[in-house]
């Protein structure tokens, strides 16, 4: 018989930039970029995953947020 677990989900603080220390949600290095989704939950890659999965990543994005805060808007 499995038994089920409660778990919340959090969503990364609405800042412009990655100024605490976020890892990356594929891999766990350091991330470079941030990803924010039309639910307003987002994502952080490093800038190798980043980049692996920067044309999936336009098509889903609201905002695609450097660490340099310079915001790259997917259309």
């Amino acid at each position: 018989m499995s038994q089920m677990t409660t778990q919340t989900l959090t969503t990364t603080p609405p800042t412009e930039d990655l100024v605490v220390p976020f890892h990356c949600d594929r891999c766990g290095a350091l991330a470079k970029v941030r990803v924010v989704l039309p639910s307003g939950s987002d994502l952080v890659f490093c800038g190798h995953h980043a980049r692996e999965y920067d044309s999936k990543l336009r098509d889903i994005a609201v905002d695609i947020i450097d660490t340099d805060g310079e915001a790259r808007v997917s259309d």
